[in-house]
């Protein structure tokens, strides 16, 4: 799935409740000075990941923590059946690989490339030095924990209080909010993704998303093209949520 175009920092997608928390959390170290910033960076290393390359794997040992400085990495939890589920997409100013940030557990869910990654690693050991260290540093990674909480807490609100026809909808407006352009009053999602996708971010079949938007379409909410979804009519988008 393509990072929006219309952004020069393209928001975080997940199934949340308030569209204004998607990004919180992105940039988690700007509270850092240069000095500071250049410490934890002197501590990392630079690792590179294609499309569709594994960043880390559910049921793996933890290595430490991956700061997002360009591309995206989807976190997603794969069940006894084989059945994913996706956490969120992740973009450049997040971190993923939590939540152990320390000891050498296991990794919960996984994280993979959803497109060409660039990714500043920090082990386990080079956290707890920055730490001790570098205080601001330890502040950043409990606002970062923090943001990371809210948006799992809020996918299981979802999942487990709506139905997935209502987390469709959601989805949709959270992504003609974050990455749509206006078109004769239309909304015109440049964010490019397919119903499979749709289908593991809401929890539901990707036969029942593709029967869904058939319907949306007949009643003249959207269209679906090869290259986009258009929101035709966002009124009648909006009166479905409600």
């Amino acid at each position: 799935m393509s990072a929006c175009a219309t952004q020069a920092l393209p928001s975080a997608l997940y199934l949340g409740e308030f569209v204004g928390e998607l990004n919180e959390g992105a940039s988690f170290l700007e509270r850092l000075s240069a000095e500071e910033q250049r410490a934890v960076r002197r501590l990392g290393r630079i690792v590179r990941f294609a499309r569709g390359e594994t960043v880390f794997l559910q049921g793996q040992p933890h290595e430490g923590i991956f700061l997002i400085e360009a591309g995206v990495v989807r976190s997603y939890y794969t069940g006894p059946s084989g059945r994913e589920i996706t956490l969120a997409y992740w973009t450049p100013g997040h971190f993923v690989g939590g939540p152990e940030i320390f000891r050498s557990s296991l990794h919960i869910w996984s994280g993979i490339a959803a497109e060409d990654c660039s990714l500043l690693h920090l082990s386990g050991a080079n956290i707890r030095r920055l730490v001790a260290s570098v205080p601001e540093f330890a502040l950043c990674l409990l606002e970062g924990l923090v943001a990371k909480s809210k948006c799992y807490s809020a996918l299981v609100q979802m999942l487990g209080t709506r139905s997935a026809a209502e987390r469709l909808v959601q989805l949709l407006i959270i992504l003609s909010n974050t990455c749509a352009r206006r078109d004769a009053g239309r909304l015109v999602i440049e964010r490019k993704i397919t119903h499979n996708e749709l289908a593991t971010i809401i929890g539901a079949t990707r036969q029942w998303v593709t029967t869904t938007l058939d319907r949306f379409q007949r009643q003249g909410i959207l269209s679906v093209g090869r290259q986009a979804i258009v929101v035709e009519r966002p009124d009648l988008l909006a009166k479905l949520a409600a």
